[in-house]
């Protein structure tokens, strides 16, 4: 696997944008040279639909240029979104239909693959799925063996419906490192189905099954597409005469050769904006390979004709990755990809005089810049317009003499602000950091600016991507859950670092130059003895590595243009019929009178459910686990004609029986084993055991997060069709099970009561002496039976519900969703704050406590349980995108919240070190993303995130009693803080109440 060395280590690096292809040729061997080693560039249009003629004539432009040294290069490099287009495009000529096999015996069938697509998507790629025997459970055994004969029947079926792109999707596959069950079943299937394409979802990407199986099904997509292309880009270097490797840029800024591109084009989606980041820091700081990477964050900033992208090198050299999952086309994904902030800040961003200040973009001319700016004979100001007005030497400067100096200093100021803005979002501290400006639209830019070290306009700015893309590395890494009960930590890290090297080295990395560049260790709550570790190793690639990526094979080529045209342009329909604006005045839910009960029920709609979803999170207290999972099975439940009803309290028999319960173990399961029967189990299991033929509603455990949804499931047609009561145990979320408002006015409630595994499992405690060992020793139990349990609770009855149950929680769940739905539409997220303070009783219920910055998160799992503080530092008033009209509890300093699984309290510590507490549990702290409205669970904690922190008065039945805040207040947590009431608390408005006479009018 090597070639002779070349006279010269050359490199060709392509960037293929939706406008221009970019390309250079560098010599890193002249990288301290002023020129850092360019030897030649070029910038043509991007053709489409075949890139490949633009990719051939910006190298051949270059080689021209470079004169004779086509012998001299060692490989060429490309970066390329043509991959991504496609799925962003839903372009059926490169789009393949996907078969997905689950691989568990026991879990997920509730929550089929394709359950989180677009719907138009889903319908252009979901070809077949189905479900065999097999699986691993989160300690690295085995659910159930693979079943030879299973698979084979589904190979039948695949091969009926004539689908050639196959998922193998099995719940924790990525730890599989002993049965390897996803490479079992692939092979199989490649004897019975030779000429089908098979994607592993452990080769794809990491721990969270529906986020990696959705990024294997897109990947599986495009596989055909990938190959095509591929070849293409090898005829063209052909064509060019080019007999050197060609590799990919990958989305973290380091290289697959092209024959594993051809398998993982995923891989590539988002390598343009990371090749702009690491080339802009190469041009302009010295970030080269020959000389190594300095030790310092950079701030890159690539301005275009409309918006501005903002991303982080960190001092490895490579992006600051987004958070645990990203979106593209609507489809969620665990897939690692670069941090960016986007402004409307461009070179054509129209300026418009408003008052006695001035507005900048978001709309702007874009490509039409030299049409329709006033300097180039147009009418409409733009920022290019103000640019040359203050002395820019482009077109003609005479037609923007009206433009004065005050609105030229405006502008600049503006745009100073802009870019300080979105610079400070990105730091994790106040230390300056270097910026460097690149992308056309950068002349637009001022070079001085706060908070940075110093602004850098390099040369070659305007081929940065393709620079970044000649400049990259090789990356191995590892992402594997170990078992340290046994081997010390420094043995597994130490292995874990040996596999990422190796893996570097495989990929054509030189084992002189591999360096560790991120360690990671997570511990798995509730889990004995397991951790997650992550390590990267990176190292140059190596000139003697050749791949074999000359060798992809051939085939037809032929589309049916018309009939890919016409499948196009009716998912282009179908799409569009769902983005017309939802009527939220108009729209009411649907609340009738059972005709066989003649009680008034709330019949849950999709939109209800989707509500409902965030209000939980929210009312969760950063903890309860997200409610996705349970969201989504509800959602594909009412489409499939299911009933869900909820009914208020008042409604109830006195002679009801009233069954309760939720879920219970690790979130580190729940992301691998979808919400499936464990809790309806155990209520069939308790109903057994109590001698129950029958029940007349359900109760959910806690409203907060995940277990909010559950008694939904619980009562819906689907299962045991009873309606749910518009009530719960805890008006939030709460660690234990035992720190219930039942267990705090009437003790011995809780048993008997069972847990289930929904694998055959089920465990029933019959009595307790007390109410906190129930919780302790069904905990213990739980480790035991796969980390993650249904609960079903004694049955308790309406005068208890009534008198000790936190009454209208989801009544209340709805509304806080309802809110921060309207003001996502309305474009009103800056106050969804003060709105949900609103819509929860009022400035004397709820309080906005802080506004800020997550500036530090500590974790650390003790008794299964997520311990830890996360830190908010205040937020400037330039920080924020508009100004507020109400005023946090506390200003200045940072507010420090320590949580164990959920938040309990918030502490404000002033800039002189005065410490102040602005909330206590019970009453509700809740961490709000501030661009989105939506909760942060401590899963989602991370440094950078701008928050509203929103305090929300508990109920009384926490409050009242003194017995309460032992169960409930920081007296509950270890600590000796005297809880102070943070306002009045007002019962939630019950929704069957409000809209029961109303007509069953709804929208839909």
């Amino acid at each position: 696997m090597g070639s002779v060395r070349p006279r010269r280590a050359l490199r060709l690096g392509v960037d293929v944008g939706g406008t221009n292809t970019d390309a250079v040729l560098l010599d890193l061997d002249a990288a301290d040279q002023p020129h850092r080693g360019v030897l030649a560039s070029h910038k043509t249009p991007t053709t489409s639909p075949n890139v490949t003629d633009g990719i051939e004539a910006a190298v051949g432009e270059v080689l021209q240029q470079a004169g004779d040294c086509v012998s001299d290069i060692s490989c060429l490099i490309i970066g390329t979104t043509h991959f991504l287009n496609a799925v962003i495009e839903r372009d059926t000529r490169r789009l393949s239909k996907v078969a997905v096999i689950r691989l568990s015996r026991s879990y997920t069938k509730d929550i089929p693959p394709f359950s989180d697509f677009p719907p138009a998507l889903a319908s252009l790629l979901h070809g077949y799925h189905g479900f065999i025997d097999g699986g691993l459970h989160i300690d690295g055994a085995q659910e159930s063996p693979i079943r030879e004969d299973q698979v084979l029947r589904e190979c039948e079926a695949i091969e009926q419906k004539g689908i050639k792109a196959v998922v193998i999707s099995g719940i924790f596959s990525p730890i599989d490192q002993h049965f390897h069950q996803e490479e079992q079943v692939r092979q199989i299937m490649q004897k019975r189905l030779p000429d089908v394409d098979i994607v592993c979802s452990a080769e794809v990407s990491n721990i969270g099954l529906l986020e990696r199986e959705n990024a294997s099904i897109l990947n599986a997509s495009i596989l055909k597409f990938a190959r095509r292309t591929i070849r293409g880009f090898r005829a063209a270097m052909k064509r060019l005469g080019l007999d050197c490797t060609l590799f990919i840029s990958q989305n973290d800024g380091t290289v697959i050769d092209s024959a594993s591109a051809a398998k993982l084009p995923i891989k590539t989606f988002s390598s343009g904006p990371t090749n702009s980041m690491r080339g802009a820091a190469y041009l302009g700081l010295g970030q080269g390979a020959s000389q190594g990477e300095e030790r310092t964050s950079t701030i890159v900033i690539d301005v275009g004709g409309t918006t501005t992208d903002c991303g982080v090198l960190l001092p490895s050299g490579f992006p600051r990755a987004a958070s645990a999952y990203v979106s593209v086309a609507g489809v969620t994904m665990n897939f690692p990809m670069p941090h960016l902030e986007s402004i409307g800040l461009g070179g054509g961003s129209i300026v418009r005089q408003r008052d006695n200040d001035v507005s900048i973009g978001p709309d702007s001319v874009g490509y039409q810049l030299t049409s329709r700016s006033k300097v180039f004979g147009g009418d409409t100001l733009t920022t290019t317009d103000v640019a040359v007005a203050g002395g820019l030497d482009i077109g003609d400067s005479s037609l923007v003499s009206d433009v004065t100096p005050e609105m030229i200093q405006k502008v600049r100021a503006r745009t100073k602000k802009m870019l300080e803005r979105v610079i400070d979002q990105l730091k994790l501290t106040p230390a300056p950091l270097p910026v460097i400006l690149v992308g056309g639209g950068s002349i637009v830019c001022p070079l001085e600016l706060e908070g940075v070290s110093k602004v850098v306009v390099p040369n070659y700015h305007s081929v940065a991507n393709a620079v970044g893309a000649a400049i990259a590395r090789v990356c191995g890494s590892v992402d594997a859950i170990y078992n340290i009960a046994d081997t010390p930590l420094s043995e597994a890290l130490d292995d874990a670092k040996d596999q990422a090297v190796s893996n570097a080295v495989k990929s054509g990395a030189n084992s002189t130059t591999v360096s560790i560049v991120e360690i990671d260790t997570l511990p798995i709550p509730y889990v004995s003895g397991q951790i997650r570790i992550v390590v990267k190793a990176v190292g140059d690639l190596s000139l003697d590595y050749v791949s074999d990526s000359k060798n992809l094979e051939s085939e037809d080529d032929e589309d049916d243009m018309l009939t890919a045209q016409t499948t196009e342009l009716a998912v282009k329909s179908k799409e569009d019929s769902t983005r017309s604006k939802f009527d939220f005045d108009a729209y009411r839910p649907l609340v009738k009178r059972n005709v066989d009960t003649g009680v008034q029920e709330w019949i849950v709609s999709e939109t209800d459910i989707e509500w409902l979803s965030v209000g939980c999170y929210i009312l969760g207290c950063a903890g309860g686990g997200s409610p996705k999972s349970e969201f989504l099975k509800l959602r594909d439940q009412i489409r499939a004609g299911c009933t869900v009803r909820i009914i208020d309290s008042a409604s109830l028999r006195e002679d009801a029986v009233i069954y309760w319960g939720g879920m219970m173990g690790s979130p580190a399961v729940s992301i691998e084993r979808l919400n499936s029967s464990e809790a309806i189990t155990a209520v069939a299991d308790l109903m057994e055991y109590m001698g129950h033929k029958s029940f007349d509603a359900v109760m959910g455990l806690e409203i907060g997060g995940a277990n909010g949804l559950e008694p939904l499931l619980i009562g819906s047609s689907r299962n045991f069709d009873r309606p749910v009561v518009d009530a719960d145990w805890m008006g939030r979320a709460y660690p234990t099970y035992w720190q219930t408002t039942l267990a705090v006015h009437e003790s011995g409630q809780l048993t008997p009561c069972a847990i289930a595994s929904g694998d055959g499992k089920t465990l029933i405690m019959t009595k307790s002496p007390d109410d906190e060992i129930v919780d302790r020793a069904l905990r213990a139990s739980c480790a035991e039976m796969g980390s993650k349990v249904g609960m079903a609770a004694r049955p308790t009855t309406t005068d208890r519900v009534r008198n000790f149950g936190v009454i209208n929680t989801l009544s209340l769940a709805w509304r806080i969703g309802r809110t921060v739905a309207r003001a996502q539409q309305e474009s009103t997220i800056h106050t969804v704050a003060e709105q949900i303070i609103d819509e929860v009783g009022g400035p004397t219920t709820a309080k906005i406590l802080f506004r800020g910055k997550i500036t530090g998160v500590e974790r650390r799992i003790f008794k299964g349980h997520s311990y830890g503080e996360v830190t908010i530092a205040q937020a400037q008033d330039d920080e924020e995108e508009q100004h507020h009209e109400s005023a946090a509890v506390a200003e200045g300093g940072v507010v420090k919240i320590p949580f164990k699984n959920e938040n309990i309290y918030a502490k404000h510590v002033a800039a002189d070190g005065t410490e102040t507490y602005l909330a206590t549990v019970p009453d509700l702290i809740s961490v709000i993303d501030a661009r989105s409205g939506c909760a942060l669970g401590v899963p989602e904690f991370r440094y950078g995130l701008m928050v509203t922190v929103l305090g929300i008065t508990c109920s009384p039945r926490w409050s009242s009693t003194k017995r309460g805040l032992e169960y409930g207040g920081p007296e509950a947590f270890g600590y000796d803080i005297e809880y102070k009431p943070l306002g009045v608390f007002i019962e939630p408005k019950s929704v069957v109440l409000e809209y029961a006479d109303t007509a069953a009018a709804c929208l839909r």
